[in-house]
């Protein structure tokens, strides 16, 4: 029995593509977002529905293909013709869709090295690693050795976040620093210089148990205590000669830098333009003056110099823990005998200079004086400092020293109870007290220069204050 051709339900199978069509177009309205909210949006107007033929045999305009019969023909769909000049452009304005890209994000770590620590150590306590260490070692290698580090050096370490070094900065003082950074074709380091700016102020006041102590509760650095026993360490032992209600008087410049926020941060007490010291051994009074060769000194009110061929100590802020004498009995041996010095208590590794230019005859060690240093000076002057703890590095016998070069520190080796330096000087190979050396002056102000100095030294004594008598030139 034949069966006859299926029917074609033509209505329903063009029902069934229109539902397809209607479908797929609200998918991809649905769909259609901004690629990025910096996209500029070409057109968003509303799109003209497709104009779909009426129900009824497929259209086509030149009649239907050869080979197609009823059973395989499908609907066609007519779009309208729409030019995109035509649309309306909705714009979207860049500067508000942008987004400001992300700023990378930096690890600080801050800190200074202690004493005995190297910088090595100080990173490796704050958890940085050895490949960053590594890094900052040899790239800053070229322009600083870290073996002239000291404690108090302060550092600064960026980090990205996967722990890769951003930049380090190394400071030695407040003015001087190191900068390592990186950049796309690898470090780069350089040495940074602070701009100070200079203000000149006054302080001053009575001495409650020392100097130092005094000038530290005025709110002054300590520093400005000794640049000031710089001063006047040719005539003044700090360590003995100072008492309560001694009066003093300092005109200096205070140093400012201007941070990272615009804000000026006080760093150190500059150079003493003018200073005044009242105690029980008489008044004594400097001023700072620049001759024409442009080398600053400090100069007495007369024009005179304060400098003179040997300092009364060789370090400062110590204080006298024996002085010289013909019959004193000794701590250890516990014998009566000459003590031909002045021993100087201070802490262990206090700085130690030569009281005068000279040089070096005998470095190392001598018995009960332990680690000794012995200078010859001019006009049969031989200086003499025993109980080092350790020399200054490169001295040796023959090399030459200025005045006031630091040659060693304050130790206990050899016959000592304690940290101290046992300071002797011997004239033509005689031992003398060296508190009873009158050694000759510095050169006075010159006199291409006297005039220019007396109107700088009554401008600055004006300022201190001092209401002092000066000395006029025929008196001189």
């Amino acid at each position: 029995m034949a069966y006859p051709p299926p029917r074609i339900h033509r209505p329903a199978v063009w029902l069934v593509a229109l539902l397809i069509v209607a479908l797929g177009a609200l998918g991809a309205q649905s769909f259609r977002q901004p690629a990025d909210e910096a996209t500029v949006l070409l057109s968003q107007a509303p799109q003209a529905p497709a104009q779909l033929v009426p129900w009824g045999p497929p259209v086509f305009p030149s009649g239907p293909p050869a080979h197609a019969d009823e059973s395989t023909l499908e609907f066609t769909a007519e779009f309208p013709s729409v030019s995109i000049d035509s649309l309306p452009i909705h714009r979207v304005s860049l500067e508000t869709q942008i987004k400001e890209p992300k700023k990378s994000l930096t690890l600080v770590t801050r800190g200074s090295l202690e004493r005995g620590e190297s910088l090595s150590t100080s990173l490796r306590r704050q958890g940085i690693g050895f490949k960053v260490i590594h890094t900052i070692a040899t790239e800053l290698a070229e322009v600083f050795d870290f073996r002239h580090a000291r404690p108090g050096d302060e550092y600064r370490l960026g980090q990205d976040p996967g722990g890769q070094l951003v930049d380090f900065r190394y400071s030695v003082n407040p003015e001087k620093s190191f900068y390592l950074y990186s950049t796309d074709s690898g470090y780069r380091v350089r040495e940074d210089h602070a701009q100070l700016r200079a203000q000149v102020v006054k302080v001053g006041g009575q001495i409650d148990s020392s100097l130092y102590g005094t000038v530290k509760e005025l709110g002054e650095r300590t520093q400005l205590a000794s640049d000031f026993a710089d001063i006047f360490a040719w005539d003044i032992d700090f360590s003995r000669s100072v008492q309560p209600g001694d009066d003093f008087q300092i005109l200096f410049e205070r140093l400012y830098r201007t941070n990272s926020e615009g804000d000026e941060v006080y760093v150190k007490p500059g150079r003493i333009l003018a200073a005044r010291y009242s105690g029980q051994n008489g008044d004594h009074s400097a001023v700072y003056f620049e001759s024409e060769k442009g080398r600053g000194r400090y100069f007495r009110p007369d024009g005179s110099s304060v400098e003179r061929a040997f300092l009364v100590a060789p370090l400062k802020f110590s204080r006298i823990s024996s002085s010289f004498s013909t019959a004193r009995r000794h701590p250890i041996l516990d014998v009566v005998r000459p003590h031909r010095g002045i021993d100087y208590a201070a802490s262990h590794g206090t700085p130690l200079w030569s009281v005068g230019a000279g040089r070096v005859i005998f470095r190392g060690w001598a018995g009960g004086s332990g680690k000794l240093v012995k200078i010859k000076h001019r006009n049969g002057y031989v200086s003499y400092y025993a109980h080092l703890s350790r020399f200054e590095p490169g001295l040796g016998v023959g090399s030459t020293v200025e005045q006031k070069q630091v040659i060693g520190y304050v130790g206990d080796t050899g016959l000592a109870t304690g940290p101290h330096v046992c300071f002797r000087v011997q004239k033509n190979g005689r031992y003398v007290n060296p508190l009873d050396i009158s050694a000759p002056a510095g050169d006075p102000v010159g006199d291409l220069d006297r005039e220019r100095f007396e109107s700088a030294r009554d401008l600055l004594f004006a300022d201190l204050g001092t209401g002092m008598q000066i000395a006029s030139d025929e008196a001189l």
